[in-house]
């Protein structure tokens, strides 16, 4: 079997087995998918770079307890989501405090100015950005990673009913944003 043919689950089983090649494969093949997940969890490129390179390291720790119950790209964006949530509470609690926020000058556009100067993709995802974060995650996961209810479900922890739940709340808040800001059920800008 050649590397491009190995599937993930061979793969790591030969990093269980302390198989460095596999590690490598693994990241070649998930990294980009895995860090293109974390930015949009917390808006951050460089705490992205991080966290995906913290996941592959956890996934050379965990190998030998992958019991195969989900595909290995489900298992990574698993461990993603838990080193992004972690990572954004410690962050909380590293704020700044009021005297330096006031210093900030505020130089953003008016929600209306930036909502013209955007496109249909760019307020859309503006949109998704804005929702709470249980919702924002399966939104994520389903249209940006491809994933289906079931493997959104084991990514978060969450049964599948909760999935759909939140799946219809985050649909339904998008169409009303998007209505608010002026697009019509296609995603066109009404006149």
């Amino acid at each position: 079997m050649t590397a491009a043919t190995e599937t993930d689950r061979a793969l790591v089983d030969r990093v269980a087995k302390g198989d460095r090649a596999a590690v490598r494969l693994l990241f070649m093949r998930h990294h980009a998918r895995v860090y293109r997940f974390v930015v949009r969890q917390t808006g951050s490129e460089m705490m992205a770079d991080d966290i995906a390179n913290e996941v592959f390291l956890e996934l050379w720790r965990q190998a030998p307890g992958f019991e195969g119950r989900s595909e290995v790209s489900t298992w990574l964006l698993g461990i993603a989501r838990f080193k992004a949530l972690s990572m954004l509470r410690k962050k909380k609690e590293d704020w700044i405090d009021d005297d330096d926020a006031a210093q900030v000058p505020d130089g953003a556009d008016t929600p209306e100015v930036a909502t013209m100067k955007e496109d249909k993709g760019a307020a859309l995802r503006r949109f998704v950005d804005a929702l709470p974060e249980e919702h924002r995650s399966v939104i994520d996961l389903a249209y940006y990673h491809g994933q289906s209810v079931t493997e959104i479900g084991e990514v978060l922890g969450i049964p599948v009913a909760t999935v759909k739940t939140r799946m219809f709340y985050a649909r339904k808040k998008l169409g009303e944003a998007l209505k608010a800001a002026g697009y019509d059920r296609g995603g066109h800008e009404q006149s």
